[in-house]
Order: structure tokens, then C-alpha cells, then sequence
């Protein structure tokens, strides 16, 4: 009998091992070749990531569309699901396939990569590259959109400082500052201390970036001309008497627009197998509307056949906005949507803990599985959307799990297909490309969950009622006041954008699984008029997150060399 030991089993290699591993192509020749781009309509920032020319995606205007796929998920989980992967892999099976395929993926913000999700490029050998620069600073778009919600602010309280000829109400000022770092300190804030040099004392606050209408406004602008026209109608404050000032009226949306002149402009990157994607505006679908911009995606739709989108979080959340607000205002009709999965997070919405994850357990993933029985409901019910679940297959995967899964889904007519792209790329979805082609060639039901002529209270109580499985909506004498204000200034035609939790279709955490027959709270409702859109906050979200105990940022380091490391 030998003695001779089996040798360990080698690490699966890091994200960012991996993606420093990656051979990437230079993106002047890559755009060109792939997608027809000239290098006069590019601007390069260095040799792997480029800027597309505005001018030059006008011209595309009567190219015929591409199907657009919409790539959401299970509400998150501890456990992850694995969405922008699921996504990054679809993208590349489809090349493979030997399909035009083009990638619409959103821009991570720092405060999850230096806080508790890390970065959001993807994972394994399905990632878009270069992952160190997508998930820093990139091309620089959200601290230009960080400097243009700020130069407002400070126009504000200069006007105030310098007479305030607008007549502003100090106690109604609405424009809040951002920050692209989890800071919960920053939360409220009383700032004009010191004296009246410094300007008058009030109270403000920050939020993150992506929870800026900046954002908004440039992920739903349709040119740079209409982004402007958009910043100038931001209501900034109230006069005494409640008529609102919007940016205009500073003189601020233009000085604003010139921040925002390269911002807008859509980032060309590429997959690890040098598939070209667009990375561009924010996500965040918990506190925004969590979509990547209106440009990039008609934009792709010109240079595509088949282009694959992402939403934030859940189906409840991304989805619905993606749907409501999104297609709404770009006038978009998705063709279909992958469902994004895991075992072990439906095992998670089970009741099990994170511990005991890697255990079969089919008692509770019965017991989980209702949660994506509910956004596959939402996906084909709601929104009216063939759509296939994608489960991001994990080794600890049971076959008695994926078996059962497959059978249990099959009764919604919905097919379970199991996905290997984050250990093997593309090859490991081609199974679920296939289906995805069937699906887009299908008639579909697409609508949206309310209509347009439908009340704000309507419009918040149909989300709640018919997509997170709510009995009724309330909130309280002022926060209704303010909503029938609202309604009757006219912004009663904007569609709703919820900030909720994303862990539970409820406004509790807490809450696994789908539950049912509870009530949806609006906490504070605000208004979007230049991203036109009514934000109505529930629960105890919070629109400036805070850092946990651990940081991501902890591990994260850069050696003399300028390697990264610790990037997630």
C-alpha cells in the first residue's frame, strides 16, 4: 500500500489575482474591431478603458435595436448571489455562441468596496477589466457628479450668505452634500458655524453619491443638452410661502453641466475574454433608482444584437425601477430576464445561518425558496417578462438541491439552470445563453406595474401591495401632507422611486423568505424634479450608509511596486 499523501488541492485564485492575470487588448483597436468604433470618436484613458464620443453615438440613431436582457436577482443575502457576475458571464456565453453581444453594467461606488460588498466587477473568470480602475476611481465620473452636487450646495448657501435676493427658507433648504465614502457621522450635520463669516448656521446633511439626483439626472439624461435642462429644473429650497427655486435660478445648472461634460459620456471597458461592455452610472437600488444610464444602454443596443443589462439587488427593488422609472422614460421594452440564485442563499432565506450553508438541506430550501417563487412572479406577473432562473452553481452544491429546485421552479414554467461561468467564464453558461436567445424570440407582456395617470399614494401602494407582497402603505400627517403637496403641483405624473431595505420585500431586514400581510411605512418622501422622480423613504434605510465594524477598506493595500491587493 503506498504512503505517498495526495497533494493539496490548489486555492481558486482571488478576483483580483485573477483579473491582474488577465490579458487584456488595448481598447482603441478593440472598439473598432468588435464594434465598428473610429479612434477619432474614442477619448482613452490609458490603454484598457475609453470614453466614447456623444457625437458619435447620435449618429446610430436609426440603427435598428438589439434585445435587451435584464439580469436581476433574489433579494440579497450574507451568502451572496453573484448578479454582475451571472451578468459578465451571460455577456461572454453569448459571444461564444457566436452572438453580437455587448455588456450595460453599472459603476461600483466606493463606499461598498471600502465597506462591506467590496467591489462590483464582476467574479472568478467573469469579470470586466481593468478591475482595479473600474473599482477605484475609473474615468473619474462619480466625483464629478460628487463636485456638481456640491457646487450647488455651495451656491446655495453663498446666495443665502450674500443676501438671499431668492428668498430662501433656511428651514426648507432641500439640497443635501455628497460624499463617495460610508460615513455615518455625516448623516446630519449643522454646518455655518463661527461666526458670520462663515455663513448662517441650519442644519444639512450628506448623503452618498449615488443617492445624489446628480446621478439620477445623468443616468436618465438622453444628451448633454438634456442633462442641463434636467440640473436646471433640481428644486433646491422653498420660499417662505412654499414656491420652490430650482438650480436655474441660481445660475447653477450650467457651471454644473460643464462638471458633468466628460462624466456623461459612456465608459468602454472589456471582459476577461475581451468582450466590450459599457460601464456607466450608479447603482444602488436600494436608495436610487440602481441602473446603469439611458446612454450607454440605446447606445449598445445600436452596436449589438443581444445587450445584457444589470439591475440593483432584488427583482422587487432594481427591477421594478428599472421597469417603472427607467424603460418608463427611455421608452425601453426589455426582451427578457435572467433571475439570479444561489443554494446557499435560499438556504439562507430558509433560516439557516451562514455557518451551516454548505450542508444539504432541502427542508430549508423549500422553506426559502418562496423568495424566488415571488420574484419570478413579480418578473413574469408584474412585469411581464419570459424570463429563466440562473443558479450561480457553488461546489457545495447538492444534486438532490439543484435537482429538486429544477423541479419545484418547473411548475411556474420557469426553467432552473445551473451556471459554472464564475469558475469556467463563458463556457460555463452556455446552457443558459441558449435559453436566453429561446426566451428573447418568445412574444412577451412587458408593462409596467402602475400607470402614469395613477396618484403618488397609488403608485406607491401598487409597489407595495402587488410586488412586495404588502397589505396596505402608511405614513404619517406630514409625510401625507407632503405627498398631496406633491400631487397637486403637478409632480403627481413622476413615477416612484422606494428606498427600502434590500434584504427583505419587506421594510424589516429582518424578514426572510416573502412575507406577507405586512405594512410599508413612508418614512420622508422627496423630490427628483430633474430626474423626475418621487423618492418615498421607508422604514430605517438610510440614504448615507455607515462602515462596519471590519472594513473591506482594512484588507485592501498597494505595494511599492503599485500592486493592489486585498480588492474583492
Amino acid at each position: 500500500m503506498s504512503d505517498q499523501k495526495t497533494p493539496p488541492a490548489t486555492p481558486f485564485p482571488s478576483n483580483i489575482e485573477i483579473a491582474q492575470r488577465a490579458q487584456m487588448r488595448p481598447i482603441v483597436p478593440l472598439a473598432r474591431e468588435r464594434l465598428g468604433i473610429p479612434e477619432d470618436s474614442l477619448e482613452p484613458y490609458g490603454h484598457y478603458k475609453a470614453k466614447v464620443s456623444l457625437d458619435y453615438l447620435a449618429q446610430l440613431v436609426d440603427r435598428p435595436d438589439g434585445k435587451l436582457i435584464l439580469v436581476t436577482a433574489i433579494s440579497p443575502t450574507p451568502a451572496g448571489e453573484g448578479k454582475t457576475t451571472t451578468t459578465v458571464g451571460l455577456g461572454d456565453a453569448l459571444n461564444l455562441l457566436g452572438k453580437r453581444a455587448m455588456l450595460c453594467l453599472r459603476e461600483p461606488a466606493l463606499g461598498p468596496v471600502f465597506g462591506v460588498k467590496g467591489g462590483a466587477a464582476g467574479g472568478g473568470y467573469s469579470q470586466v477589466v481593468p478591475m482595479e480602475d473600474i473599482n477605484l476611481h475609473f474615468t473619474g465620473d462619480f466625483a464629478a457628479i460628487a463636485l456638481a452636487n456640491n457646487l450647488l450646495a455651495a451656491l446655495i448657501d453663498n446666495h443665502i450668505y450674500q443676501g438671499n435676493q431668492l428668498g430662501f427658507d433656511v428651514r426648507r433648504i432641500a439640497w443635501r452634500r455628497v460624499v463617495d465614502v460610508n460615513d455615518r457621522a455625516l448623516r446630519q450635520i449643522v454646518i455655518g458655524l463661527g461666526g458670520t463669516a462663515n455663513g448662517v448656521p441650519r442644519e444639512d446633511g450628506f448623503d452618498i453619491v449615488v443617492a445624489s439626483e446628480v446621478m439620477a439626472i445623468l443616468c436618465l439624461a438622453s444628451s448633454l443638452a438634456d442633462l442641463k435642462e434636467r440640473l436646471g429644473r433640481i428644486v433646491t429650497g422653498y420660499r417662505a410661502n412654499g414656491e420652490p427655486i430650482l438650480a436655474r435660478d441660481l445660475k447653477a445648472h450650467g457651471s454644473m453641466a460643464a462638471l458633468l461634460k466628460s462624466a456623461v459620456a459612456p465608459n468602454l471597458v472589456q471582459t476577461l475574454a475581451n468582450n466590450p461592455a459599457f460601464v456607466h452610472g450608479g447603482p444602488f437600488a436600494n436608495i436610487a433608482h440602481g441602473c446603469n444610464s439611458v446612454i450607454a444602454t440605446r447606445s449598445a443596443l445600436k452596436l449589438a444584437d443581444y445587450v445584457v443589462t444589470e439591475a440593483g439587488f432584488g427583482a422587487d427593488l432594481g427591477a421594478e425601477k428599472f421597469v417603472d422609472i427607467k424603460c418608463r422614460k427611455a421608452g425601453l421594452k426589455p426582451s427578457a430576464a435572467v433571475v439570479v440564485a444561489t443554494v446557499r442563499a435560499l438556504k439562507y432565506h430558509g433560516g439557516v445561518e451562514l455557518a451551516d450553508l454548505k450542508v444539504e438541506n432541502l427542508a430549508a430550501l423549500e422553506k426559502g425558496a418562496v423568495n424566488l417563487q415571488r420574484h419570478i412572479d413579480n418578473v413574469v406577473n408584474r412585469y411581464g417578462l419570459p424570463c429563466v432562473v440562473a443558479i450561480n452553481r457553488r461546489a457545495e452544491d447538492s444534486e438532490r438541491e439543484i435537482q429538486w429546485l429544477s423541479e419545484r421552479i418547473a411548475a411556474h414554467g420557469v426553467r432552473v439552470i445551473p451556471a459554472t461561468h464564475f469558475a469556467e467564464g463563458g463556457r460555463g453558461a452556455l446552457e443558459l445563453a441558449r435559453e436566453v436567445v429561446r426566451l428573447t424570440e418568445q412574444p412577451n407582456r412587458f408593462r409596467f406595474v402602475y400607470p402614469d395617470e395613477a396618484t403618488l399614494w397609488d403608485k406607491m401602494k401598487a409597489i407595495a401591495t402587488e410586488v412586495y407582497g404588502a397589505s396596505d402603505i402608511t405614513a404619517d400627517a406630514k409625510v401625507r401632507t407632503q405627498i398631496r403637496q406633491l400631487q397637486e403641483a403637478g409632480y403627481g405624473r413622476y413615477p416612484v422611486c422606494v428606498a427600502k431595505t434590500q434584504y427583505s420585500f419587506s421594510t424589516d431586514a429582518k424578514l426572510r423568505g416573502a412575507p406577507t400581510q405586512h405594512v410599508v411605512n413612508i418614512r420622508e418622501v422627496r423630490l427628483a424634479a430633474g430626474a423626475e422622480f418621487v423618492i418615498m423613504i421607508c422604514g430605517d434605510i438610510m440614504t448615507m450608509p455607515g462602515l462596519p465594524k471590519v472594513p473591506a477598506a482594512n484588507n485592501i493595500d498597494v505595494d511599492a511596486d503599485g500592486r493592489i491587493t486585498g480588492l474583492f
